[in-house]
C-alpha cells in the first residue's frame, strides 16, 4: 500500500511544481481580483487559488521533517476553497483542487472518499490525457482495495482503451480482479501478458509470479499446462513445493508411474519432511511391485520420528513385508500392530505369519489370541487357520473343535469347507493312529540282540 501512496504523491508533487513555476504577477495579485474569462478554461491557476493551494500544501507536507502534517486543518482549507470558488474555477484549477483532495484522502486512508474524488475528476471534460490515465489506474487500484472488483476491472479496461502502451500493474490488477470474481479463465491471459511484458522489459520474474499462474492452471484443471510450467519452475528455482507438485500433477494426469518417480526424486533429494508423503511414497512403491523398497522408506520415516509408529502404519509395514515375502521381518511390526489393534485382526495376521514360517505353536497361540480378543473381520477363517495349526501339531481333538466352530460361524460356503476339513482331520487322525500302531507292532516283533559281553 505504501508503494501505491508514493505513486499517487508523485502526481501531486508535479501539480505543486507547476504552481511554483507560475509568473510572479499571479502570485502578487489581490484576493478579490478576478482573472479574465479566458482563464476559466485555461491551464493556469488564479492567484487566489495559488495562495490557498500553497497553504494546503504546507499543511499536508510541512517543510520541516520533524513536523507532522495537519490533516484536519488541510481538510478545512480544502472545503473552504471548494465552497468559495469551485463553481468559478477553470478546469485546471478544479483538477488541481481535486488532486489535493485525493492526496488528503489517501494519506488519511479514506479510500472511499478518494474514489469519489477520482470519479469527480473524470467528469472534467478538458482533463489532460495523462491525468485521465492516472485517474483510471488509481481507481482500478482503489476499487480493488475496497474489494469492488467490477469497478476495478472497468477502470483498468478504460485505461487500456486510452493508453498507447501497456503496464504491468494494469495487467496484474485485471488478473487479480477477475480471479476474485472467480473468472479464472479471464484472469489467466492477463497474467501471462504481464509476465511476457516484464520479461520483454528485462525485469526478473520471481517464483510467486509463476506460482500464481500455476494456481490458475490447477484451478482450471489444465494439468498439461501446469506440468510444463512446473518443470520450468523446478529448473529456475529448485523449490521443494514444485517437486512436490510435480508428483501431484502426474497423478492428476493418471501417469502414476511418473508420479511415483517424481515423488521418489523428491525423497532422494532429501526434501521429504512430512508423514503423508513418506506413507504415500511407500504405498505407491508397493503398488508398482516394489513393496520391499516401500517398506524401507516407511521404516526410515518411523526411525526419524516423522511417521508415527502407530497401529495403522505398523499394519502398512507388515503388509508390505508380506507382499515382499519377507516374513521374518514382518514379525515385529505385526506384533506391534496386534497389540495396538482393538480387534483381533492384528493377531490373526501375526498368526498367519507364524503359520507360513512353520512355527505352528506360535501360530496357534496368535490365532487363539485373535479369537479371544474378538471383533474379527472373518471369525470363521481365523478358526480354520487355528484348526490347521492344531492339525500340524497333531492335536486332532483341538483341530476338530476349531473346525466345528468355524462351520458354525461361517456362511454356507465356509461351513461346507469346514466340514470337509473335519473329515480330513479324521482321515489324518486315522492315518497317524495306524502308523503309530504299526510302529508299536514292529517294536514288539523285533527283539533287540543281547548285549555283547
Amino acid at each position: 500500500m505504501m508503494r501505491l501512496l508514493n505513486k499517487f504523491k508523485l502526481g501531486y508533487l508535479m501539480a505543486v511544481l507547476s504552481v511554483t513555476m507560475l509568473p510572479i504577477s499571479y502570485v502578487t495579485a489581490g484576493e478579490e481580483q478576478r482573472a479574465p474569462p479566458a482563464a476559466r478554461t485555461s491551464g493556469t491557476l488564479g492567484p487566489a487559488v495559488i495562495r490557498a493551494i500553497t497553504e494546503i500544501q504546507s499543511l499536508l507536507q510541512p517543510e520541516e521533517e520533524d513536523e507532522e502534517p495537519d490533516y484536519v486543518a488541510a481538510k478545512i482549507e480544502l472545503d473552504d476553497l471548494r465552497e468559495r470558488r469551485f463553481e468559478r474555477m477553470n478546469d485546471f484549477e478544479k483538477s488541481t483542487l481535486l488532486s489535493f483532495y485525493t492526496n488528503y484522502y489517501l494519506n488519511t486512508e479514506d479510500y472511499v472518499g478518494a474514489i469519489g474524488i477520482f470519479e469527480e475528476m473524470l467528469e472534467i471534460e478538458t482533463l489532460r490525457a495523462d491525468q485521465r490515465l492516472r485517474t483510471h489506474r488509481s481507481l482500478g487500484q482503489l476499487y480493488a482495495s475496497e474489494e469492488e472488483w467490477q469497478g476495478s476491472i472497468e477502470n483498468y479496461e478504460e485505461w487500456r482503451n486510452l493508453s498507447e502502451f501497456e503496464e504491468e500493474v494494469v495487467f496484474r490488477g485485471l488478473s487479480y480482479a477477475h480471479y476474485q470474481l472467480e473468472n479464472f479463465e479471464a484472469a489467466k491471459p492477463f497474467w501471462i501478458d504481464r509476465m511476457e511484458l516484464m520479461l520483454a522489459d528485462g525485469e526478473a520474474l520471481d517464483r510467486d509470479d509463476y506460482s500464481y499462474l500455476n494456481g490458475l492452471y490447477f484451478t482450471l484443471e489444465d494439468y498439461e499446462s501446469a506440468l510444463e510450467l512446473t518443470k520450468t519452475m523446478i529448473v529456475l528455482f529448485d523449490d521443494r513445493a514444485d517437486w512436490q507438485n510435480l508428483s501431484a500433477i502426474y497423478s492428476s494426469l493418471e501417469e502414476d508411474d511418473r508420479g511415483v518417480q517424481a515423488l521418489n526424486l523428491f525423497y532422494l533429494k532429501g526434501l521429504m519432511e512430512d508423514d503423508t508423503r513418506y506413507v504415500n511414497l511407500a504405498q505407491s512403491l508397493a503398488g508398482i511391485d516394489a513393496p520391499y523398497t516401500g517398506s524401507k522408506i516407511l521404516v526410515e520415516g518411523m526411525g526419524k520420528e516423522i511417521v508415527e509408529n502407530d497401529e495403522e502404519n505398523l499394519t502398512r509395514l507388515t503388509q508390505m513385508y508380506l507382499m515382499a515375502s519377507a516374513y521374518e521381518e514382518a514379525l515385529d511390526p505385526a506384533l506391534g500392530a496386534a497389540e495396538a489393534d482393538e480387534t483381533g485382526d492384528g493377531y490373526d495376521t501375526l498368526g498367519y505369519i507364524h503359520y507360513v514360517l512353520h512355527d505352528y505353536e506360535s501360530a496357534a497361540e496368535a490365532f487363539q489370541s485373535a479369537i479371544d480378543k474378538g471383533d474379527l473381520s472373518d471369525r470363521s477363517d481365523t478358526l480354520m487357520f487355528l484348526s490347521r495349526a492344531f492339525l500340524e501339531l497333531r492335536n486332532f481333538d483341538a483341530a476338530e473343535e476349531a473346525a466345528t466352530d468355524a462351520a458354525d460361524a461361517g456362511d454356507e460356503r465356509a461351513s461346507n469347507s469346514a466340514r470337509d476339513f473335519i473329515r480330513a482331520i479324521d482321515g489324518r487322525r486315522t492315518f497317524y493312529n495306524t502308523i503309530s500302531g504299526r510302529k508299536e507292532d514292529a517294536i514288539d516283533f523285533y527283539q533287540p540282540y543281547p548285549s555283547l559281553q
